[in-house]
């Protein structure tokens, strides 16, 4: 007999339970809804500091002149030149991530930077990466992740692209370790960060769903075993502001 609603796999986006097969789709209404404001409306919840966990981040994936990189749901690119700095000036990097409008919001600082030349973009499911194995000296993933349907086949996508030796990097958001900081960060992602995001972007809807994702989305110690299990090596991470943000690195084994 044809399968039920009942029988559908689900999946979440945010606190809310979707059907899986629909979930790209979601997300995709997602970023285009918020993906011109995007840059501004971080900058003004995070009160500027996730570029200093990008730069972090980056610096700390040690990256060299000429060598190709992958910035796995890249976005507006905030990663992408940072790394085009860093492997400049005979290097890489392709900007991959399934939303063109996000890409599109980025595009023109892209242009504007000295190693903008050096960014390509590509439009793709980051579950499904469209290279051949073992094409890039390092991947990266951005506040970006925990957006996809299966999370860890885009952790394996980025492991297969990567020759061995190569560098991996994951930012993501976390919760605070702190107790007192955590209950003011709750606070604060639950119940004001919706109310900005209504007030300056219309689009209050939108910052419920980042606060919601970051709770579903595995700890800092759990992340570091599943991605031990899909093969990578030397997995550590340094948590950032307390834990907000999670920097993971690790190699692909030789």
């Amino acid at each position: 007999m044809p399968g039920t609603l009942s029988d559908e796999k689900t999946t979440h986006f945010g606190f809310l339970t979707i059907p899986e097969r629909e979930k790209e789709e979601w997300v995709r209404r997602h970023f285009d809804s918020i993906a011109f404001k995007y840059d501004y409306m971080n900058t003004l919840l995070s009160l500027g500091v996730h570029y200093q966990w990008k730069r972090i981040a980056v610096r700390m994936m040690g990256l060299r002149p000429g060598q190709r990189v992958i910035d796995v749901c890249g976005g507006t690119g905030d990663l992408s030149r940072l790394a085009a700095e860093r492997v400049a000036p005979s290097g890489s990097v392709v900007l991959y991530d399934i939303n063109w409008q996000m890409m599109a919001a980025g595009r023109p600082k892209t242009a504007a930077t000295p190693d903008g030349p050096l960014v390509s973009h590509v439009q793709g499911d980051a579950e499904t990466i469209g290279f051949p194995d073992e094409t890039f000296d390092a991947a990266m993933v951005g506040f970006g992740i925990r957006n996809l349907t299966h999370f860890e086949n885009g952790f394996r996508e980025m492991h297969r692209v990567l020759k061995k030796g190569g560098v991996f990097m994951c930012l993501e958001f976390s919760q605070p370790v702190t107790p007192w900081f955590r209950a003011l960060y709750d606070f604060y992602s639950f119940y004001l960060m919706p109310y900005i995001g209504k007030a300056l972007a219309n689009c209050g809807p939108a910052y419920c769903y980042l606060p919601e994702s970051i709770r579903l989305f595995p700890g800092a110690d759990e992340l570091k075993a599943i991605l031990e299990r899909i093969g990578f090596r030397r997995v550590t991470y340094r948590r950032l502001t307390d834990g907000i943000a999670v920097v993971h690195l690790g190699k692909k084994g030789e």
